[in-house]
């Protein structure tokens, strides 16, 4: 059985599967405000998709404030009841500002091309020592630290050595691939780094890119935890509502 992070052992000591963990990043609730030229409530839409059972909200802040602002995290800070992750650059500027929001976890992501590697995920080797750093500055904070990474087993093996919590791979190559020889591939690959995850003992989750269909396979991934979705969720939700939208998600993670 490969989804070993779903297992649980209630009292007794029967085994049983649950869903792998849901958080929902919002940020394209904000895209669509701006395409339409309005400002939609982020803080009604993290609370929708906590009452239809997300186990938390991922939002970006960026360096130039695209999408998401600082008013934003902060208010989504004050409703957000399951885990709430802050996807940052390696910016001292916004590091400091998730050290005053204290957030659940942060995600440590590339927003400039130097600093990510082919497939999107961050060039931890480049920035091994900043990385580590900033590791430990957030853990003396109490602030758990994923790296958003490519699916290879190097890269999830020098994050373990910075000390980072969580890898998040990057499944954009997969989810945009059409060639069933490189959907095949990436997937292997995917699955390579959750095998070397599991191996030495770092937790695994994924995103970018991920929908209601090729979420599937990646859930065959060794322990994955968090899966995090967003553009599809909000996607789905023009047509049935958000709170269908994440039903529906929650339905296929079972």
């Amino acid at each position: 059985m490969e989804k070993g992070a779903a297992l649980s052992m209630p009292m007794g000591g029967v085994f049983y599967f649950k869903r792998n963990f849901l958080s929902v990043k919002i940020d394209y609730l904000a895209m669509l405000g701006e395409a339409r030229g309005n400002n939609p409530d982020l803080v009604e839409g993290a609370v929708i998709c906590e009452n239809a059972g997300s186990d938390g909200i991922t939002v970006h802040l960026r360096k130039d404030r695209r999408h998401i602002q600082d008013k934003d995290v902060l208010a989504l800070k004050g409703v957000v009841r399951g885990k709430f992750n802050i996807e940052i650059p390696l910016s001292d500027e916004i590091i400091g500002i998730a050290k005053e929001i204290k957030p659940t976890q942060v995600t440590i992501v590339p927003e400039k091309k130097h600093e990510s590697k082919e497939g999107g995920g961050f060039d931890v080797r480049r920035y091994r020592q900043k990385v580590k750093d900033t590791v430990k500055f957030f853990h003396d904070q109490d602030i758990l630290v994923s790296l958003l990474v490519d699916p290879d087993a190097e890269t999830v093996e020098l994050s373990k050595d910075c000390d980072a919590d969580f890898v998040e791979i990057h499944a954009g190559t997969y989810c945009n691939a059409v060639d069933k020889a490189v959907i095949d591939r990436e997937i292997a690959r995917i699955y390579g780094a959750a095998n070397r995850a599991a191996e030495i003992g770092i937790q695994f989750n994924a995103g970018h890119g991920l929908n209601y269909q090729n979420v599937l396979p990646v859930l065959n991934a060794k322990l994955l935890g968090d899966v995090i979705i967003g553009r599809s969720i909000f996607e789905r939700a023009e047509t049935v509502g958000l709170f269908k939208a994440v039903d529906e998600m929650l339905e296929v993670l079972e």
